[in-house]
């Protein structure tokens, strides 16, 4: 995983893959994945799929990376407090998936909780765990 600073300001983990490193080979199958690790674990919450790139698609003016063939985000959230109304601006947290072409690139961005970070990065580097290579 590598850690990056995205726009100067946001903390970003992320994780290129090319395709032939793993077993899944497709955006949903990764998101597959993701729900199960989601499921197994005592806090995470699946909250839903969203679709980026039919999203950015359907707009007037939107634009698309022409490497980009998909993009997809899982939303989930570890919260076991809810201590202050500011809590919910860093909530629900989202694993981006994005297929490049001979590449998958995971990334989330960095979580106020060092467990959750933990979490989703052992979850990224799982992907490789049933490595065909």
């Amino acid at each position: 995983m590598q850690k990056s600073i995205f726009k100067e300001k946001y903390f970003l983990f992320s994780l290129r893959i090319e395709k032939r490193e793993v077993l899944y080979r497709n955006v949903d199958e990764i998101i597959e994945y993701f729900k199960e690790q989601i499921t197994k674990h005592t806090t995470a919450r699946f909250l839903c799929v969203f679709d980026h790139y039919k999203h950015t698609e359907s707009l007037k003016d939107g634009v698309i990376a022409p490497q980009i063939k998909e993009a997809k985000n899982i939303c989930l959230c570890f919260g076991k407090k809810l201590e202050s109304a500011e809590m919910l601006a860093v909530r629900p947290r989202s694993i981006g998936i994005c297929d490049i072409g001979e590449e998958f690139v995971i990334s989330f961005m960095e979580a106020p909780n060092f467990i959750a970070n933990d979490t989703m990065e052992s979850w990224c580097l799982g992907l490789k765990s049933c490595c065909p290579v």
